[in-house]
């Protein structure tokens, strides 16, 4: 009986494959990980490839999976499969990750974990797995696996370095999870091998023209070499085969398969039927639903006999390309019926979600109590954060349901759910099917709410903040705490959208917020957020700042549910930088940071480790700053996020790189113009505006920060008024910088701050003489001296230094030159470090230019790692806040030694500068 890897003794001629699958086990006994995707066609051999691996790997563990097209809406299928013989490693999990694990795969009771704490779970197990001997994991037809097991499985290969671990993948098509993963592509077979195989089936001599023309239709594909000929004799096969012309080579084997298929007794189709739509191969399960059917066991025999189906422990088709032909030469009714009959004998406690899906996919119109069944399956998907299987389930109890309104209430629950697993085209469709049926006001609001997130989730462009608002003033009458969170949305997404928010802009969702009726009890969090970014624009700064105040002050401070973090702390930053409390917004961030990295939140992380490199970069903590945007980009690969890198931008931008400084910046105007997102715009702006500072091209910083400071209601609107000022005084047009300088004052006063007072005297001096203006520079020194932003400092020391040269000062100015030189280069600002050195050479003060140090080639994950080491943290501390194992860590620190030259992580502290922020900021 022949398998899918009968072809193997073809393909074991191919050097280049066996080659890299060779190297791939030598490097997992070397102790080292390895990553494959094998791609190619239908038929090509990928399989048994993997079958000639696991055969060389008999000194391994190995663990394998096929992906099943029948389970794709299965939340973790595959990952279960391939993961159960490796359970029993289980319990040495770090407890979070274990119960992730746990609840994924429905061992244990628990809340819906965090999809990525599920993957860092299988990176650990993988990892503890491989301390005995190298593991590896063999996953076939991967374009089928489930989207959770897809999403889980690359996750950890990208983080597989240290461990001996193999991940191999084999896809027709590799989906959107395992881009950027290494490859082998499988070609058809040379020309000469491709004959031999086409000669071993063919029984007759055929002429040579005939064979070229059968190896240019197959492209040495080998199944097709070895099905397409079978039964067709001289006539046919000179013809082509008698295809049609054109018809992809799939398309011609599963035709072929089907053609096969036709020879077989009835029973034996029906037989196979039942096998191709029970998605695991369970021949117990199989043989009861053929009972149920009528189908003899006598019914296996001639699809074995034919080499279509293998029955033993599992029941395995010969290819799944048999089982589409299977399924694709089957009619509706017979389809309905092996599903019905599966239904019917799969377990309802043990796999009740399997069973309502056969149940789905059996009727042929509406069925209320499958679509209840659906229903309660979507619950234990969202349980165990399956969303993308919860959204199927959803989707199809609403196409189930026949009463109008139980439809539409549905098809509102699957648009939701489509929202949150990030199917958006789906997701509005589903909303058309809800509005086709009758709305309550209730439910018309909330379709409307969902197009709002839709739109801001898709693009955070234009389109949202209108919809939310629209979405607000529909919930008023209806619940008022919905409505209130909908205008803090609207907000939010305004803010976002800036200059293309168009009719629901900042000013206009103000004001309907300020009239939006009150909470009924206590203000919760988001209600004092609302009031007071409300306020902000509709009455000003002054007004608004101690309800800002307070807000920060509530989430950096107090108590508050997961919920209400996850979804407001963003703005909670940004209430904190309106009212220049540097300690608060550090906090919010710091406490943000560590608890999405304890409860696996990537999603969100990726957000907050973004938005800490901006306060990163502000502290002059570049290393920091470098190793949070690797790590953001390295979240983003994994879960598919797509953030602006405005954290990149910023620090290219305070270090005066200008070539990358610009490249960054143009991508994210370009991207924030195409998307609607005007806040980028914005950032960007106020970042060149710095860079042009630091550069010493004043007029070019002037033009970016007067476009930046357009927008007086946001934030960087104020961070751009000091860098206006400076270049307006530079540039000769102190008009220009007198008025910023009243907006800057207006701004800087609602804090009272060290950080705002410090940053508006350093302004005012700009605009002073003689003692007035000396004693400002000695105020601003003095007060950013007592904070963070040490490149603010070094700014003050500059232009200290320089109006002090402008003076006649000398001695004095080179002594702040020098300070400001010293700072910079200490910091990496080497755009405004070169202005200082410019500025002494003039003074007649020698000074070198700065040289990077040991240090300093350290990578952005080594120095992170470092720096946590330098902290008191332990490896598996380390792994667990990075999402690495702890033998990556080991592996890391290794090299870090090496380069910094010293033997043992005491030596750390001598080695490494102290930032004052290893712990809250990394």
């Amino acid at each position: 009986m022949r398998t899918r890897s009968e072809v193997t003794p073809a393909l074991l001629d191919r050097q280049r494959e066996r080659a890299a699958l060779d190297g791939l086990l030598g490097d997992l006994r070397s102790g080292r990980g390895r990553v494959l995707v094998v791609r190619g066609d239908a038929g090509v051999g990928k399989s048994a490839l993997l079958e000639y691996l696991a055969g060389a790997a008999a000194d391994m563990r190995v663990a394998r999976a096929v992906g099943v097209e029948s389970e794709m809406e299965l939340a973790f299928a595959g990952l279960h499969l391939l993961c159960v013989p490796l359970l029993d490693r289980l319990e040495g999990l770090p407890r979070p990750q274990r119960d992730a694990l746990g609840v994924a795969f429905g061992l244990r009771e628990g809340d819906a974990p965090d999809q990525f704490m599920v993957a860092l779970a299988v990176l650990t197990l993988l990892s503890e797995v491989a301390e005995e001997r190298p593991l590896l994991c063999v996953v076939d037809d991967a374009q089928w696996l489930d989207r959770a097991s897809a999403q889980a499985l690359a996750f950890a290969a990208r983080r597989l370095l240290a461990e001996p671990v193999g991940l191999i993948f084999a896809a027709r098509e590799p989906g959107e999870q395992f881009r950027g993963l290494a490859d082998l592509e499988v070609g058809g077979l040379p020309d000469q091998e491709a004959r031999t195989l086409l000669q071993s089936v063919v029984r007759f001599r055929l002429d040579e023209p005939v064979q070229d023309r059968i190896l240019a239709e197959t492209n040495g594909n080998p199944l097709a070499l070895l099905e397409l000929p079978r039964g067709l004799g001289p006539a046919q096969l000179a013809s082509g085969f008698g295809l049609v012309e054109g018809q992809a080579i799939p398309a011609r084997i599963e035709q072929g398969f089907r053609s096969r298929l036709e020879t077989l007794p009835a029973d034996t189709r029906s037989l196979m039927l039942v096998a191709a739509v029970e998605p695991v191969g369970d021949p117990v399960l199989v043989w009861r639903a053929a009972e149920r059917l009528g189908i003899p066991t006598s019914a296996a025999e001639a699809a074995q006999t034919d080499g279509l189906l293998q029955i033993g422990t599992r029941m395995r088709f010969r290819h799944p390309l048999v089982r589409s032909a299977v399924y694709s030469a089957s009619s509706l009714p017979e389809r309905r019926a092996a599903h019905w009959a599966l239904a019917e004998v799969t377990d309802r406690d043990r796999h009740p979600d399997r069973r309502a899906w056969h149940l789905a996919a059996a009727v042929l119109g509406p069925d209320e109590e499958v679509a209840a069944e659906l229903e309660r399956s979507a619950g234990r998907a969202q349980a165990r954060a399956g969303m993308a299987a919860a959204a199927a389930f959803l989707q199809r109890a609403a196409e189930l349901t026949g009463e109008p309104a139980p439809r539409s209430e549905r098809a509102l629950a699957a648009a939701q759910a489509n929202l949150q697993a990030g199917a958006f085209d789906a997701a509005t469709e589903l909303l058309a099917m809800a509005a086709a049926g009758p709305l309550d006001e209730l439910q018309q609001a909330r379709a409307a709410l969902l197009r709002g997130q839709i739109a801001f989730a898709s693009s955070a462009g234009g389109d949202a903040p209108t919809l939310l608002l629209k979405a607000a003033k529909q919930l008023e009458p209806l619940d008022v705490v919905l409505a209130r969170e909908t205008y803090l949305d609207a907000w939010y997404a305004a803010l976002f959208a800036g200059q293309f928010a168009g009719a629901g802009d900042l000013h206009e969702v103000s004001q309907a917020a300020r009239s939006a009726p009150p909470p009924a009890g206590a203000p919760r969090p988001s209600d004092l957020l609302l009031d007071g970014v409300a306020v902000l624009v509709t009455e000003g700064r002054a007004q608004a700042a101690p309800l800002l105040r307070q807000s920060a002050r509530v989430f950096a401070e107090e108590e508050i549910t997961m919920a209400e973090r996850l979804r407001w702390s963003p703005m909670a930053v940004a209430a904190a930088s309106w009212v220049w409390d540097e300690e608060c917004w550090h906090t919010i961030q710091a406490r943000e940071l560590q608890f999405c990295r304890e409860a696996g939140l990537l999603a969100q992380l990726v957000i907050w480790v973004n938005s800490t490199v901006t306060l990163a970069v502000w502290r002059g903590d570049f290393a920091v700053a470098a190793s949070l945007i690797a790590e953001g980009e390295a979240i983003a690969a994994a879960t598919g996020t797509r953030y602006p890198p405005f954290g990149a931008i910023s620090l290219a931008g305070f270090r005066g790189a200008e070539a990358e400084a610009i490249e960054l910046i143009d991508a994210v105007i370009t991207d924030a113009r195409a998307a609607g997102q005007g806040t980028g715009i914005q950032y960007a702006q106020w970042v060149s505006a710095i860079l042009y500072n630091g550069l010493g091209r004043h007029e070019k910083a002037l033009a970016e920060a007067q476009a930046a400071e357009q927008a007086p209601e946001l934030h960087v609107s104020m961070w751009a008024l000091p860098e206006l000022i400076e270049a307006a005084i530079r540039t000769g047009q102190t008009r220009l910088a007198a008025d910023a300088l009243g907006s800057l004052a207006e701004a800087t006063s609602i804090g009272q701050t060290d950080w705002g007072q410090g940053i508006y005297a350093r302004s005012r001096a700009l605009l002073r003489d003689g003692e007035d203006a000396e004693r400002c520079y000695g105020e601003a020194i003095d007060r950013l001296s007592r904070t963070g932003f040490r490149p603010e400092l070094a700014r003050a020391h500059l232009l200290y230094g320089e109006w002090l040269h402008g003076e006649g000062q000398r001695t004095d100015a080179r002594a702040q030159l020098r300070t400001a030189h010293d700072m910079f280069a200490a910091i990496g600002m080497q755009a405004f470090a070169e202005r200082a050195r410019r500025e002494l050479l003039a003074t007649g003060e020698t000074v070198r230019r700065p040289t990077a140090g040991t240090r300093d080639q350290l990578t952005p994950q080594e120095a992170q790692i470092a720096r946590l080491a330098r902290a008191g943290m332990s490896n598996p501390k380390i792994a667990a806040q990075l999402f690495l194992s702890p033998r990556t860590v080991e592996y890391h620190l290794g090299k870090v030694f090496a380069k910094l030259e010293i033997t043992s992580r005491h030596q750390l502290r001598q080695a490494l500068p102290d930032s004052g922020h290893d712990g809250p900021m990394a």
